[in-house]
């Protein structure tokens, strides 16, 4: 058996982002030798690896040669060189989740087939090669407004995502493949994280309930557990249970769903990492979502997923209007309050809705840790200097 803690054994992370940096939680906490890389110098992940390497996550040699450093290597960002990570593979490096499960997933099109072809239950939807056809189709009667405009590749937080109700709306987008979905009216949308590790065990977290920005297209409050019946838990659970199988990933995988007007459960899209949907786990959880990871990867028995207490999460997102040197205005507040924890990530620069931190709350009453979410989502600001 490899002897991962206190060892020379190296665990390579593609992404520095806010995902890897609480990943690194778990391995400063283990004693596990950390690689990462990222194209930013400035990245969250620098302070806490132990060797951190600058380079370009969609470059074949940067990947390559950055995995040929490490044992097992994974990612915390899906925009990562496919080929690469393959070539690995076939040369004995460990990739999890694998880059089979990446390359289906990181185009949107394929993916969405893949649902198709297993039998998964989503949303109706119509591939195109280029944005143009989309026009032809609308035009022809062929495709009926409104619907869902998704770029197949490089969307994140909102981007590469937009409700198309005229053609007009189509001005501006991006010119390449993409997806036209059927829009779903729906009750929530909600989540599921599933773990399966590299021999098989599986284990899934709480479905969760997700509360977005109307504007930006991002989660705004993640609720655990979802305010919905346990038979409809229970189905969405089954659902993400059953995408997990077809994808046999090892590692985490977050689905986000529909919960329709009919009940009806379908998977709108799946990342095969730590999640926005899983942050709140740090407090509430036996065992966070990126302790979970690491003991999916490493083989390592998985931890308990039931939930110690509700936990409610707010993003923080820099304020429209503030780009510059970070200010978080009113944190000292929002810290008065009861059951709160603030994450900020490390990133001295802020953006009209870039991600810059989140705040947990937790508290035996799920309505009282949603009301005091409210409280510091209206107290706090990211603002710039």
């Amino acid at each position: 058996m490899t002897t991962y803690f206190s060892s020379d054994f190296k665990l390579g992370i593609l992404g520095g982002g806010q995902l890897g940096k609480m990943m690194l939680y778990t391995t400063r906490k283990f004693d596990i030798t950390t690689h990462v890389m990222d194209a930013s110098n400035a990245a969250p992940c620098k302070i806490s690896c132990n060797h951190f390497v600058q380079g370009d996550l969609m470059n074949f040699d940067d990947v390559y040669n950055f995995g040929k450093q490490v044992d097992i290597l994974t990612f915390e960002i899906e925009n990562v060189n496919v080929d690469a990570l393959e070539a690995l593979e076939k040369e004995g490096t460990t990739v999890f989740p694998s880059s089979k499960t990446l390359r289906t997933i990181q185009n949107k099109a394929t993916q969405k087939l893949f649902y198709r072809d297993h039998n998964i239950p989503t949303s109706d939807f119509t591939r195109f090669a280029y944005l143009s056809e989309i026009k032809d189709a609308i035009t022809n009667g062929g495709l009926e407004l409104p619907f869902v405009w998704k770029a197949a590749q490089f969307g994140y937080d909102g981007n590469g995502v937009k409700i198309i109700r005229s053609l007009s709306d189509l001005e501006g987008l991006p010119k390449g493949e993409c997806i036209a979905e059927d829009l779903i009216p729906f009750k929530n949308e909600l989540a599921v994280i599933v773990a399966r590790s590299a021999d098989g065990n599986i284990s899934s977290y709480p479905v969760v309930e997700m509360e977005f920005h109307p504007e930006a297209n991002q989660v705004e409050y993640v609720i655990c557990p979802a305010r919905i019946p346990d038979d409809i838990a229970q189905k969405a659970i089954d659902v993400a249970l059953k995408t997990s199988n077809a994808f046999n990933h090892v590692g985490l995988l977050a689905v986000e769903m529909f919960q329709t007007e009919n009940d009806d459960i379908l998977v709108n899209e799946v990342a095969p990492r730590p999640h926005n949907s899983g942050h709140q786990t740090i407090e509430a959880s036996y065992t966070s979502q990126f302790e979970q990871h690491i003991r999916a990867i490493l083989n390592l028995p998985l931890g308990r997923t039931d939930s110690k207490v509700g936990g409610v999460m707010v993003n923080l997102v820099g304020a429209d209007g503030h780009t510059g040197d970070v200010v978080y205005e009113n944190i000292d507040t929002i810290m008065t309050l009861d059951g709160v924890t603030p994450h900020i990530y490390g990133k001295k620069q802020t953006r009209p809705f870039r991600k810059m931190g989140h705040v947990t709350i937790v508290n035996e009453d799920l309505s009282k840790a949603r009301s005091i979410a409210e409280q510091v989502k209206q107290t706090i600001k990211v603002i710039s200097k």
